[in-house]
């Protein structure tokens, strides 16, 4: 397999388990909303609506990788990235003893997933500089 199907298949991999995981915690942050330490202003509607324009921005963002508009893709997946890393901010707003494990273990393994995209994107970008690699073959 080349390597640029692996990076597609493997920020594809990382993708899904975002959506994934951030689905399974927006879910239970939406229906137990009174139990999360959050901000006022976070509402069930702005959680179901976050998610769904984060989703389309990493979608975006995938699809974007694969057409090799790396730029463009870079950006939406640092944006999406946050859609798992801002799971951590429930810390910020509560004690640990205020979250259930079943809290901390969402609220966690979005970090990680947000964690994950963060750090494929500054791998291809920084390290691979496939955007580069994009350029020089044109000319």
């Amino acid at each position: 397999m080349n390597p640029e199907i692996k990076h597609q298949l493997l920020l594809k991999i990382l993708l899904i388990a975002c959506i994934v995981s951030t689905a399974i915690h927006f879910t239970d942050n939406y229906l137990y909303i009174e139990q999360y330490p959050q901000p006022d202003w976070i509402t069930p509607p702005s959680i179901y609506i976050a998610w769904i324009v984060w989703t389309v921005i990493g979608i975006t963002g995938y699809w974007l990788y694969k057409s090799r508009r790396f730029w463009f893709a870079y950006l939406c997946l640092v944006i999406y990235s946050f859609c798992g890393l801002d799971s951590l901010g429930h810390y910020f707003y509560g004690s640990m003893s205020e979250f259930s494990i079943k809290m901390h273990l969402f609220i966690v393994m979005d970090g990680l997933v947000g964690l994950a995209i963060l750090g494929f994107t500054l791998w291809s970008g920084l390290i691979l500089k496939e955007q580069f690699k994009e350029s020089q073959s044109i000319v």
